[in-house]
């Protein structure tokens, strides 16, 4: 099936562990594949396991792993993709480094705005409570900052409105950007 038009670009989720990143691209993508867009999900989580094995949780490590996520984004992106990238990355410096490596208006920032709280609460893992006792050094919102985009191109609110809400959000941000078409949009509002 021939791909629907669609404009190639890197639409980088950032926020506190347990935002809702992950879950916000992955159901995007769903979406969008299911109307026949080429869509490639990043996770940073994944990806740290595939991509920076041999990295740790320092500034340094974490700015090298960012720095090779933005780099195979760049090159999905040149390759016209819509890529999907869902990775805490909290430093402002890699994210602005990772958007040079794209011409300009094919990287949205969008930041997946949650308390510290909320996160906390959602984590199912347990790492928020492990950091707290000091077992996981360098986690961000523990011991180790997050600092939030100052001028996002997208705020999402995950602690206020539903994952489905967000992912809406994102899509008419998309459609009002001229990422994606406004037929998409169209037929969704057709569905409801």
């Amino acid at each position: 099936m021939e791909s629907p038009s669609q404009s190639p670009c890197c639409v980088w989720l950032t926020g506190l562990p347990g935002s809702g990143k992950t879950t916000i691209a992955e159901a995007l993508a769903a979406r969008l594949a299911h109307a026949g867009y080429r869509t490639e999900v990043l996770d940073g989580d994944s990806l740290r396991k595939t991509l920076s094995p041999d990295m740790g949780f320092t500034r340094q490590d974490r700015d090298r792993h960012i720095h090779r996520v933005g780099m195979l984004a760049a090159s999905r992106v040149r390759a016209g993709r819509l890529v999907l990238c869902a990775t805490i990355s909290p430093y402002r410096l890699a994210r602005q480094e990772c958007r040079a490596m794209l011409d300009a208006g094919r990287f949205i920032e969008v930041f997946v705005d949650a308390p510290l709280a909320v996160c906390e609460a959602r984590d199912p893992k347990g790492l928020f409570r492990q950091a707290r006792r000091g077992v996981i050094a360098n986690f961000t919102g523990i011991s180790d900052p997050y600092e939030p985009p100052k001028t996002p191109e997208v705020t999402l609110d995950t602690a206020n409105h539903s994952a489905e809400e967000n992912v809406r959000q994102l899509q008419d941000a998309l459609t009002a950007r001229g990422i994606l078409p406004q037929s998409l949009a169209a037929a969704r509002t057709a569905r409801a």
